[in-house]
């Protein structure tokens, strides 16, 4: 029997769609979640999800599979989908992960600086500064991110790089809300983190690793006043 070679491309590109579908339903859920659009404790329907990104359930239902797989929702017998909100125990755990791995982090970079990463670093500090200034919280909480992620993709370590993503990820929605309540804190962070980068310029990895650990130790104690 002769071979349809456009039926053939056809049925070898749908699984492709397939995964494409998945990973656009995962990325607009995810993103609707950190951006507090489907608030925290909120209770959702597969169904009503699919309606609102114009999808069908089917790559919904896989992209909450994988959502609730990052501990970002709950699957609940009856009810439906559930935004998790983040317990103090957990938003605790997260930045003790960070503190252990991020001073690390500027152990390593310490003086080894290119001169490309460090324009992207200063480009990086110029944004966040002035999003400081105008007190512009979606800015800042980008270039925010946008600093961390960028120093530990300069060590080029895969696995490092992916957990400290899934760490800022499920935290990003409480950090919005302390940007809120301690306005302050923009120039605060702006400053902290010119003292890193200098620090890591200078070659001074225990004085860079020193003001990270104290950076997120700030940040933690916005959720905890009481830590000592």
């Amino acid at each position: 029997m002769p071979q349809n070679p456009v039926a053939d491309r056809t049925a070898e590109s749908l699984p492709v769609s397939r995964v494409a579908l998945k990973q656009q339903a995962y990325l607009q859920l995810k993103s609707l979640i950190l951006s507090n659009e489907l608030l925290a404790g909120s209770v959702q329907s597969v169904r009503q999800l699919a309606l609102q990104l114009g999808m069908s359930k089917t790559p919904v239902h896989a992209a909450i599979e994988r959502l609730e797989a990052e501990g970002f929702v709950t699957l609940a017998p009856q009810q439906g989908v559930v935004i998790r909100e983040l317990s103090i125990q957990d938003i605790v755990n997260h930045y003790e992960i960070r503190q252990a791995l991020e001073p690390y982090v500027m152990r390593r970079l310490a003086g080894r600086l290119s001169s490309p990463q460090s324009a992207k670093l200063q480009q990086n500090l110029a944004d966040t500064r002035r999003y400081a200034e105008h007190q512009n919280r979606a800015g800042l909480m980008e270039a925010d991110a946008g600093f961390h992620q960028l120093l530990t993709s300069f060590l080029r370590n895969d696995e490092i790089t992916r957990v400290m993503q899934q760490l800022r990820d499920k935290v990003q929605r409480v950090i919005f809300r302390v940007a809120d309540q301690f306005p302050e804190r923009m120039i605060e962070t702006a400053n902290e983190h010119q003292a890193i980068v200098d620090a890591l310029i200078d070659g001074n990895a225990e004085v860079a690793a020193r003001y990270m650990h104290e950076h997120l130790e700030q940040g933690l104690r916005r959720f905890l006043p009481n830590r000592s």
